[in-house]
């Protein structure tokens, strides 16, 4: 960094002037995205260089393809993905500051904003990253004795007790949510009839080999994974349980938001040009190279580019073509932090007990999701914005979530705390 630029962050600091140089950068951003009158009465970014956090999954894709391809040039940023180890220190670093935003679990920043994923903090969901692709897998040991579902998993439990012990990735996360909803509608309660542990998605694997679990809930390419390193099998997709269910978010602290709007915007722009790139299936073979990489999800090309393309196989004898798989643009329906969605996560903490009382489910959701700041980087990206901010979906036990009364459907299900 030249002195030129060190000092100019310095005069902004002291005087809250415009950031040094970065009207030069914006001099290469589009003229049309320029246009916008933006807050403070500029559309400079207020941060030129942004630090994104991210777990090796497969669903990091436009986090780093946003980077690796320079779609951050466009608007005026520098994106530097870092690789980090657990969803508790993704958590961490963002509430502390050292990392700028995450591609992070949609119920992690709910649970943070509520007090009940680590300190309380107030939270922002910029944009969703992805709909479907995450899995439940079973270890060898339980389809030796034919627990291969859901139903005879149930049947198994209950013909043979002892401590089943299954893994999430994070306590309010969204793999946790997909386990208990999973066991919860095959007449399994998730808290009193099996154990629950954390274990960070990387290390899903060499758990089960040793045996410290019966089955785990993660992203991909970790159940695609456990089947080639023969330790597992698929029993369920999380597109089973919700298609086109929400997944990992942009997510970052409220207060950085407001520090830096136009940074946080043209973020969002960026990665809505890296999900649509990764949308076009021609391209995808090349995305899951990229991500296979050391630096990213460190594994074999193939356990990531076959469910990436929807060709699945459960590892127990069954292979097709699923037209749910994980989806990154969708024609904007993916990426727009619906208030319906991040309403759901709060039903599910409440169900599960980790909320004690109800909250005012919908004021949090306005909080917590930038929906204006969403339709601006859209608008100015040509992303189609949905009509409404709540959407419908039908669950794997029947049930419909709209959003329009979560009180009465958190206290509706049977099997709960």
């Amino acid at each position: 960094m030249c002195e030129e630029f060190k000092n100019g962050r310095r005069d902004f600091m002291k005087k809250g002037a415009v950031l040094l140089g970065a009207g030069t950068l914006m001099s290469m951003v589009d003229p049309a995205i320029r246009s916008g009158a933006w807050a403070a009465g500029s559309d400079a970014p207020e941060k030129t260089e942004v630090r994104v956090g991210f777990i090796p999954l497969t669903d990091c894709a436009s986090v780093v393809i946003a980077s690796v391809m320079g779609f951050d040039k466009k608007y005026g940023i520098k994106i530097v993905p870092s690789k980090e180890a657990s969803w508790a220190g993704v958590r961490d670093k963002l509430t502390n500051g050292e990392l700028d935003a995450a591609h992070v679990l949609y119920g992690l920043v709910y649970g943070v904003q509520m007090g009940i994923g680590g300190p309380k903090k107030d939270m922002a969901v910029l944009m969703n990253l992805n709909h479907n692709g995450q899995a439940i897998s079973l270890s060898n040991q339980l389809k030796a004795k034919g627990a291969v579902d859901g139903a005879s998993l149930a049947a198994l439990i209950k013909k043979e007790p002892r401590e089943y012990t299954f893994a999430q990735t994070f306590p309010t996360g969204t793999h946790a949510m997909w386990l208990y909803y999973w066991l919860g509608a095959h007449g399994v309660n998730p808290f009193t009839e099996v154990k629950n542990i954390t274990v960070p998605p990387p290390q899903m694997i060499a758990n089960m080999r040793v045996g410290n679990m019966d089955g785990f809930c993660v992203g991909e390419p970790w159940n695609a994974r456990a089947i080639r390193d023969n330790v597992g099998f698929t029993a369920a997709t999380s597109q089973d349980i919700w298609k086109d269910h929400p997944e990992k978010v942009l997510g970052t602290t409220a207060e950085w938001v407001a520090k830096h709007p136009n940074t946080a915007r043209a973020m969002i722009m960026a990665i809505l040009d890296a999900s649509k790139y990764i949308d076009d299936m021609k391209n995808r073979s090349g995305v899951a190279k990229i991500i296979a990489e050391k630096s990213y999800v460190n594994t074999d090309f193939d356990s990531i580019e076959d469910r990436m393309m929807g060709q699945y196989d459960n590892g127990n004898g069954k292979k097709w073509q699923d037209a749910n798989y994980m989806k990154f643009y969708e024609e904007g329906t993916v990426n727009f932090p619906y208030l319906s969605d991040g309403m759901w996560f709060l039903t599910q903490h409440k169900r599960w007990g980790l909320l004690k009382e109800d909250p005012d489910y919908l004021a949090v959701a306005k909080k917590v999701n930038q929906i204006e700041l969403y339709k601006q980087a859209a608008t100015q990206t040509k992303t189609p914005i949905p009509k409404d901010v709540m959407r419908s979906s039908k669950m794997i036990d029947g049930t419909v979530w709209d959003g329009k009364n979560p009180k009465a459907y958190a206290a509706g299900f049977k099997i709960k705390a």
